[in-house]
């Protein structure tokens, strides 16, 4: 067992193991967590923002609960973990990456703060985000770009990309992301980490002043699925103030993972029928099929009707944005990127019928998608049609001849799974000849987050990849870094 300066390695249920037996304080989790950001992260920018001493002082206080106390599944008793700084910490710099927010300071936290504080997570930072979490790459004009542990070189993904970085280099144990278009399960995917999307509502968050929009979601990363699973439990739950939000469920996710086993029946599709994926890429997610064919799942060439998938995210993405970020556009333009400065004009020239087509088409998808989980339990596809790039591109434009226009359109095997509303997550599956991460992005039924869990732990057992995390940063020949 990993002890004293080797704590960052293991994993988070191996030390919330350790916190309920009072074999290790959540003060030396701290101390663990401060001393490897210290000596890793200047070759990497994940978390800019720290708040040691907040920590600190909050793992006093669960040191000082009394030990006799019943805890819930999702107690993760003194665990310090990275907060995207798209989320709000209370009395802790919080800048959604804007130059509009550099020097904000929130006074409340967000909910979903709230409810991993009560349940014992410590927040130690807040972890590196694209502005307002607008695109793929890790970068803004307040901290600068993170940089991906596997080559420092390459991005990272994004836009919960300096969470991913943290997890994989183990600064921390346990990380907050979100994802509108892939945002927690792109950064998974270049990072070999593990992201989860929840179902809209699964993780209440908030108070919003657009609370009623359910393709924004919050969800946890780990290192596995196994500790994502710990992670939810400690996240789920309804609350008064986010309308959408529901009940966790009577059995935990970390009890479904437990009794992790290979599904029955998956479809397995390369492209979705709808963007080009870079043959390595395609290959390696193949492979990962192929091996879950080897071990006795049944595995189908099938995919969901997606016909007009792509259209229906990016107007209503539009739509987002215009109501989310309109008034930033008047009086704050100058300081916005041009990317967040097109979609929020996209939105507005928007007419009320193109927006109601939209809604409609998307509400046809979801139907269709009901009607394959009835002979489908998951589908499986790749997760980014690239793997890792140079983190100077501040998005992909063309892939096997395929041209993009704009900095959303690549990300379509992820974003148009957002439509669904269904759970999906990204697993490590492999690497590139280049050493560089691919995940395999896994979709499951509505509500169906145990059942994604619970497949995807048994996934990463199957695969069992060489390489695992946490590693230390590593330069563009595949040297580690030196630590500061």
């Amino acid at each position: 067992m990993a002890t004293g300066g080797e704590l960052w390695r293991l994993g988070a249920a191996e030390v919330v193991d350790l916190l309920r037996r009072r074999e290790v304080s959540p003060l030396e989790l701290v101390d663990a967590s401060a001393e490897r950001i210290a000596a890793t992260d200047a070759h990497l920018n994940a978390i800019p923002t720290l708040c040691i001493d907040r920590a600190r002082a909050h793992a006093r206080r669960i040191m000082a609960e009394d030990p006799a106390t019943e805890r819930p599944p999702g107690w993760l008793g003194g665990v310090p973990i990275a907060v995207k700084d798209l989320v709000p910490v209370e009395g802790v710099r919080t800048t959604w990456g804007s130059p509009v927010y550099a020097d904000h300071v929130p006074p409340r936290s967000d909910i979903m703060i709230e409810t991993l504080e009560r349940r014992g997570a410590i927040v130690i930072g807040k972890s590196n985000t694209p502005e307002f979490g607008a695109g793929a790459n890790t970068f803004n004009e307040v901290f600068g770009k993170t940089r991906n542990p596997w080559n420092t070189e390459k991005t990272c993904g994004g836009s919960s990309g300096g969470s991913a970085v943290a997890l994989a280099t183990g600064q921390v144990w346990l990380a907050t992301g979100s994802d509108l278009g892939g945002s927690l399960r792109i950064p998974a995917s270049f990072c070999s980490v593990f992201g989860f999307r929840p179902s809209p509502g699964r993780v209440a968050h908030g108070p919003k002043h657009l609370p009623f929009e359910g393709l924004m979601v919050d969800g946890p990363m780990a290192r596995n699925a196994r500790d994502a699973a710990l992670m939810l439990d400690a996240m789920a739950g309804a609350h008064p103030e986010d309308p959408l939000s529901i009940a966790a469920p009577a059995e935990s996710f970390a009890d479904a993972v437990a009794a992790a086993a290979l599904p029955g029946r998956v479809a397995w599709s390369p492209d979705l029928g709808l963007l080009p994926v870079e043959s390595e890429v395609a290959a390696i997610c193949a492979g990962a099929a192929e091996t879950l064919a080897g071990a006795g799942v049944e595995v189908a060439d099938a995919c969901p009707d997606l016909s007009g998938a792509l259209d229906v995210f990016q107007v209503l993405r539009a739509a987002l944005f215009s109501a989310d970020k309109g008034e930033l556009l008047e009086t704050h333009r100058d300081a916005l990127k041009p990317e967040i400065v097109w979609n929020i004009e996209k939105g507005l020239a928007l007419d009320a019928d193109t927006i109601a087509r939209a809604e409609r088409a998307r509400g046809a998808i979801y139907q269709r998608c009901v009607r394959f989980f009835a002979r489908h339990e998951l589908l499986l596809c790749p997760c980014v049609i690239v793997p890792p790039f140079d983190v100077d591109i501040r998005w992909i434009d063309e892939v096997e001849g395929r041209r993009f226009d704009n900095y959303v359109d690549w990300l379509g095997l992820t974003f148009v799974l957002t439509l669904t509303a269904c759970p999906s997550a990204s697993v490590p599956v492999g690497f590139t000849e280049a050493g560089l991460p691919v995940g395999l992005q896994i979709l499951g039924p509505p509500r169906g987050e145990a059942a994604v869990l619970r497949a995807a732990a048994a996934i990463e057992e199957a695969i069992n990849l060489p390489a695992r995390t946490p590693i230390g940063p590593r330069g563009a020949d595949g040297a580690v870094l030196p630590l500061s």
